[in-house]
């Protein structure tokens, strides 16, 4: 009976896993040293190596011929575990088995001692799809785990699982693999199964598979069954719907020249040879990311590393603005949301083709009106302006002088901020509740663990948490202000920020406190309508507040809300 490449090629060793080595390395170690934890969590995208890395390290947990931290494979404990034949090592699928009972029980059998193996392993595979009842079953044991038990839960969504459980275990967060790692692991496996490859085609795959290994191999197994063994760049276009990079390259350069006929011919072409709507639009935004890397650092490009790099690719890179290719991001990025339920994607993309065809044109024209104008002065024009200024300023000297002052501009009405576009309006109903009890003490202690917190974030959530800072806190939640409008704007829409957030501080501080952003312009504001409403009532109300010493106004210039005055 055939097997799926996938199945036969999973990983047995923790060497195999691709794309992971820091991760491997660090369970290898533990086991090493047998500074191995009670419960551990595997986070990342599908096909990344988490179940399979769960495995490996129930092998090698139990083997007693280890190697390097690797499991031997050959004794009777790794092959029972490999056939899934061993009752210590039990894989539950959490999708099928998500209820209170099904978690109780594994609670009542965990207390028994393993009975052939050393330890007794729990996969709980997709963790997130339990229940909260059934999630609350399983905290209890992972509060006081048995001993010689460990558990393993992976997921593709960690921000579903409670705070709660994450904190009682020891994270790995799986990245998603490189079109070169898996080009390599292709080109591996072909070689030991004996069948002729075309590079390109394995190129092709390794895109599409977009990061995930499983991926790559069920698609190379379609592109071999396809083409009788043998993989050939037509096939691997033709199962993948991808585009091939001379009809990206055409496409683009069309549309970057405003030759909108010849462009809008070329995208029926793709069409007619039956390709993807979908896939191709994922093409043209991967084509445009190299282009943008490679103006910046061509190292980068996993296209051109692994030998597609040639000269039309280099010319075009060099002659195409930067601008031009954010903008081609942004509305491809676009149309591809509202082509997600449309049964018409070809008027999507002629639509498509129109709106890029103009984009150039739009930026020169914004550029060149925002373009600043050199000028002499000895030019005419700017000797009468002068004079007028002069004159002007002599005016409001001499209103000045009269007791008229200058009026001052009305504020905007609208939320709008000083360098861009509306943002969502601060909802104080949030802020005011942690302002009613927030204390010095409380955002000093946020403020310690704040660069640890940082650590913890991602490349990506750090880069936009580069411009905020706490500044408020109390037991309940802690108030975090944004430099620039747009990054708040962004931050707040981003769930998997806010997740990360609260997981981290509840990981440091041992809670986990709301967290509410606001626009650090609109911050003073907030904070002074605040203070306005909450004011005590009664004769105190009345009384007017003590002027602050010059030295104190000085020391919140200086330090801000970490003042505090104490009364001799």
């Amino acid at each position: 009976m055939y097997r799926a490449l996938y199945r036969v090629w999973r990983p047995q060793r923790f060497d195999d896993i691709v794309g992971q080595q820091m991760i491997t390395q660090t369970l290898k170690n533990a086991i090493m040293t047998h500074q191995t934890s009670h419960a551990y969590l595997f986070t990342g995208p599908r096909g990344t190596g988490k179940t399979s890395a769960a495995k490996i390290f129930a092998k090698a947990i139990n083997c007693h011929h280890l190697v390097d931290g690797e499991p031997c494979n050959e004794c009777e404990t790794c092959q029972a575990i490999t056939k899934g034949q061993l009752n210590d090592v039990i894989e539950i699928d959490a999708a099928s088995n998500n209820g209170v009972e099904e978690i109780r029980d594994i609670r009542d059998k965990a207390k028994y001692a393993p009975t052939q193996a050393d330890y007794k392993v729990y996969i709980i595979d997709e963790v997130h799809m339990l229940s909260t009842g059934a999630f609350n079953a399983l905290l209890k044991t992972l509060e006081e785990p048995p001993a010689n038990v460990i558990f393993i839960l992976a997921t593709t969504e960690p921000h579903k699982i409670p705070l709660t459980i994450i904190s009682r275990t020891q994270r790995f967060d799986f990245r998603r693999i490189t079109a070169k790692d898996s080009y390599d692991r292709m080109v591996y496996i072909l070689q030991q199964k004996e069948v002729t490859y075309d590079e390109k085609a394995l190129r092709v795959i390794a895109q599409a598979a977009e990061g995930g290994m499983r991926d790559a191999l069920s698609i190379l197994d379609q592109v071999i069954s396809f083409g009788d063994n043998t993989v050939t760049l037509d096939d691997a276009l033709m199962v993948t719907g991808s585009v091939t990079k001379k009809l990206i390259a055409d496409y683009v350069e069309e549309v970057t020249n405003h030759v909108t006929k010849p462009a809008l011919e070329t995208m029926r072409e793709i069409l007619q040879e039956g390709k993807d709507a979908n896939r191709f639009i994922e093409d043209l935004i991967s084509y445009t990311r190299d282009v943008l890397l490679y103006q910046q650092a061509p190292e980068m490009v996993d296209s051109v590393a692994m030998g597609e790099d040639d000269q039309r690719f280099e010319d075009f890179a060099k002659s195409i603005d930067a601008e031009v290719l954010y903008q081609m991001v942004k509305t491809l990025n676009d149309v591809q949301q509202q082509m997600r339920f449309t049964t018409h994607p070809d008027v999507y993309l002629e639509v498509l083709t129109v709106k890029l065809a103009q984009l150039d044109g739009q930026t020169a024209a914004t550029t060149a009106s925002a373009a600043p104008v050199a000028a002499s002065p000895d030019d005419p024009t700017i000797q009468q302006l002068t004079t007028k200024v002069d004159q002007l300023q002599s005016e409001v000297s001499q209103l000045k002088k009269n007791g008229v002052s200058a009026a001052k501009p009305a504020r905007p009405k609208n939320n709008m901020s000083n360098n861009g576009p509306a943002v969502k309006k601060v909802n104080v109903s949030q802020v005011y509740p942690i302002l009613d009890s927030a204390t010095k003490a409380d955002l000093v202690s946020v403020r310690e663990v704040w660069s640890d917190l940082m650590n913890i974030l991602s490349v990506t959530q750090r880069a936009l948490m580069h411009v905020a800072q706490p500044v408020a806190a109390s037991d309940q939640g802690v108030v975090v202000a944004f430099d620039y409008a747009f990054i708040y704007q962004k931050a707040i829409d981003d769930q998997t920020l806010m997740d990360a957030l609260s997981n981290g501080l509840d990981r440091l501080m041992d809670q986990a406190p709301k967290i509410v952003c606001v626009p650090k312009e609109q911050w003073p504001q907030i904070r002074k309508d605040y203070l306005a409403t909450h004011q005590p009532s009664g004769p105190a109300a009345t009384n007017e507040a003590p002027k602050k010493a010059p030295v104190v106004v000085a020391a919140e210039k200086q330090f801000g809300d970490l003042v505090e005055v104490k009364n001799d």
